[in-house]
């Protein structure tokens, strides 16, 4: 993950790399998009999931309903 943030000029290369050519005037919005995902994405690499269950454990019909607030 990068630590600095990502400028309109790299987001344009980027995205004509992956074969998605941006018109100039949307450079910089769609660098300040990646950044704002970059961001989310880091608060979630932080989170410790470890004594929680892959969702392949997970079984729906055994959950017990109850209507009750």
């Amino acid at each position: 993950m990068p630590a600095t943030e990502l400028t309109p000029r790299e987001a344009a290369r980027w995205a004509t790399r992956g074969g998605l050519p941006l018109p100039a005037d949307r450079h910089a919005a769609v660098a300040a998009t990646a950044d704002h995902i970059h961001s989310v994405v880091a608060v979630l690499r932080e989170l410790d999931f470890d004594d929680i269950p892959p969702a392949l454990a997970y079984r729906a019909a055994e959950e017990a309903h109850d209507a009750a607030v």
